[in-house]
């Protein structure tokens, strides 16, 4: 079975296709940001609201035994991921995070732990769960490798956005109501020597191996698709193009805000040096000059809550949408193989109600003198036999393909409510930000030139007095 306790049961129905809206966001595509210098892929938004889907929950299902009211009351294990640490041998040079887990759980021998890992370590994690939970929504991990356009590896913001990004993947397993349970993941929070378990894995053959056969099986269509998974696959589509527009919008203006701070803090001290050499101008420029200064600060602060708010949310969507693609290929991965045994079991049947009306009297076998009576009771002894297993694998896969099915809706449903809390929560913040700066810049130019009509007003009235 594909998800934890999914075992042996067929109380996982199929829920009924749903509507699904393409048009929340409504803008359209875009070429002219193909030259971004961005890190992510084409991705696309649209609104899972309309996805809500319906189903009979699985008894046996640990994700069907929690609700989401319940989470933050039953949390009972806190992971926080920080100081960072540079790590140089003869061969390489990485860098390792300090691991501390708080836990009431009763699984786990201490209520706290504390352990380092590396980024390997992290996507060990990741494939170990996946291969746990094949149809399970694990939440992404940051890119690997630095893409063009970003910081240097080993840079100090570039490690500090990836700590945060490890902290949140490895918190949003923990709030998980299946994958925080699971075995490796408990490991790889508590286990000092861990490269003694990561070496008890599948060899590197073995995985290529696994994938070949992976690859080779979706070969083969699905024939009878739910509707509801063949509109997730749209949305989906239409999920990564709008993210990954929004993500390359989004870095453009990061991009164009930093040269316009630095532009800016060059045109500031222009004032301050004209104000030495204009005695009658010297009070307004040097007003101009703080003005400016401040100005600066504002968007120090508006570039600020572009790179901790927005663009990580941004961003981790966009991986996101690679999973959601990833699962919905390993649900039907399940279901192309009952569909297989499907298939088979019909020519099976096919054969034996052939070899029924056949005349043997002609085979090689009866030339050789071989009763044909005895030759058609062991090829239909042979194609029972074959039938009977293949009724066996039937029942054992569509167990499977049920089960799969609840628990990606369920884990659907899931992911749904907390893109959409999390979206709008950095969108949220995005439009505070940019207010901030606004009154911020609007309230710095007002103060100037309340004291600029001050000033002109009085050199009038001391005028008007001589």
């Amino acid at each position: 079975m594909e998800a934890a306790g999914s075992a042996g049961s067929k109380s996982c129905k199929a829920a009924a296709p749903h509507p699904l809206s393409k048009d929340v966001l409504g803008f359209e595509d875009d070429d002219e940001d193909d030259d971004l210098e961005v890190f992510s892929k084409d991705a696309s938004f649209t609104d899972a609201s309309s996805f809500s889907i319906s189903m009979q929950t699985s008894p046996s299902s640990m994700i069907n035994q929690h609700t989401l009211e319940d989470e933050p009351d039953s949390k009972d294990i806190f992971v926080t991921v920080d100081d960072p640490e540079n790590h140089v041998t003869a061969i390489e040079t990485f860098v390792t995070y300090r691991i501390t887990t708080k836990t009431t759980r009763s699984e786990f021998d201490s209520c706290e732990y504390e352990v380092r890992r590396r980024y390997q370590d992290f996507l060990w994690l990741k494939d170990k769960l996946e291969e746990a939970h094949s149809t399970l929504i694990v939440p992404p991990l940051p890119e690997k490798f630095v893409m063009r356009g970003m910081v240097e590896r080993f840079n100090e913001d570039f490690i500090a956005t990836r700590r945060k990004a490890l902290h949140k993947f490895l918190n949003r397993i923990a709030d998980h109501p299946t994958l925080s349970f699971n075995e490796d993941f408990k490991i790889f929070l508590t286990v000092q020597d861990f490269a003694s378990h990561k070496k008890l894995g599948p060899g590197f053959i073995s995985k290529m191996g696994e994938t070949v056969r992976a690859v080779a099986s979706t070969v083969r269509s699905v024939k009878n698709r739910p509707d509801e998974f063949t509109a997730m696959g749209d949305y989906v589509d239409i999920f990564r193009q709008k993210m990954g527009t929004l993500d390359k919008i989004s870095q453009r203006i990061l991009k164009e805000l930093r040269e316009h701070l630095a532009e800016t803090k060059e045109f500031g001290p222009i004032y301050t040096q004209w104000s030495e050499s204009e005695q009658e101008l010297a009070e307004p420029l040097k007003g101009v000059a703080s003005s400016i200064e401040n100005c600066c600060k504002a968007i120090e602060g508006l570039t600020m809550g572009l790179t901790e708010d927005l663009l990580p949310a941004l961003h981790e969507y966009v991986l996101c949408s690679e999973t959601l693609k990833s699962v919905l290929k390993r649900r039907d991965l399940i279901q192309a193989n009952y569909d297989s045994r499907v298939d088979a079991l019909t020519n099976k049947k096919a054969d034996r109600e052939m070899l029924e009306h056949s005349d043997l009297s002609f085979t090689f076998g009866a030339f050789l003198g071989k009763n044909t009576v005895e030759m058609k009771q062991q090829k239909q002894q042979k194609i029972d036999s074959e039938i009977e297993e293949l009724q066996a694998d039937i029942g054992r896969l569509e167990d499977k393909v049920e089960c799969a099915n609840s628990d990606l809706k369920a884990d659907w449903e899931r992911w749904s409510i907390n893109m959409r809390s999390d979206l709008q929560s950095a969108f949220q913040s995005a439009a505070e930000n940019n207010i901030h700066y606004f009154e911020r810049c609007l309230a710095t130019w007002e103060s100037f030139l309340a004291f600029q009509q001050t000033e002109i007003k009085a050199d009038k009235n001391g005028k008007e007095s001589t």
